[in-house]
């Protein structure tokens, strides 16, 4: 039985550089951080959360299919370590269709479970600003996926990536930099096709990756469930999750 388990050596070294590594900044992300921290500080301070609590980041390409209403809701953790929704926005535009990236070019924005570490970010992005989501992970290897600077960006265009307006990126960037700047080591963001509801999936049975759903469907589970993105793994070609 081969086992992959480069997500658990992948978490190692993550734990190592986040310690050690600083995010890059650049005159715009700077500025971006400087207009966006008042409002976002009273949004928080309004809905009883804190500027640089831990974030998780949850993709949605389609509510129920229909490819025009996908969103990204970003969550903070509450001093019990549960995660409660700070805001979502409407992706403004990402490309391909309801399925996984395949390979290199393919016009496809992935799905799957992926992390963001600082060196992650960044600020000079031809796209306003961005984080590259590290595709390919354990999972897309393993299946033979090919792909390169899969991003969530600004400028509302898209080849595979997923893009948001500026305000918007610069929202959600200077979160990400705030939780980075208190020590969180990395950001958890979890892509979905649509909301993993029985209903959805009964409309989508007989789709070629029904099987690879299904999988995503334990991790959408277990957060609905806990409050807590999971631990996520690679065994067998399968995504593996705990708590």
């Amino acid at each position: 039985m081969r086992v992959f388990r480069s997500f658990g050596l992948l978490l190692s070294a993550i734990l190592l550089a986040g310690s050690a590594c600083e995010q890059a900044r650049s005159d715009r992300s700077k500025f971006a951080i400087e207009r966006q921290t008042p409002k976002i500080t009273t949004t928080l301070q309004n809905q009883g959360q804190k500027v640089g609590a831990p974030v998780f980041i949850r993709i949605i390409k389609s509510v129920d299919g229909s490819l025009s209403d996908g969103y990204l809701e970003l969550f903070l953790a509450d001093e019990s370590g549960a995660f409660q929704i700070y805001k979502s926005w409407p992706i403004c535009t990402y490309s391909g269709t309801l399925g996984p990236k395949l390979k290199e070019g393919d016009g496809q924005s992935p799905e799957g479970f992926y992390f963001v570490t600082p060196g992650q970010m960044n600020p000079n992005s031809s796209y306003h600003l961005s984080f590259n989501l590290g595709f390919p992970n354990a999972y897309d290897r393993a299946h033979g996926r090919t792909g390169s600077f899969l991003m969530v960006h600004g400028n509302c265009v898209s080849i595979g990536c997923y893009a948001m307006t500026d305000p918007v990126i610069e929202e959600i960037y200077t979160i990400m930099s705030s939780s980075f700047d208190e020590g969180q080591p990395f950001i958890r963001v979890h892509i979905f096709p649509f909301q993993m509801t029985e209903e959805n999936l009964a409309k989508v049975v007989d789709n070629r990756n029904v099987e690879f759903w299904l999988n995503l469907k334990e991790g959408w589970d277990h957060f609905e469930h806990y409050k807590r993105p999971p631990g996520v793994s690679v065994e067998n070609r399968a995504y593996v999750f705990s708590h």
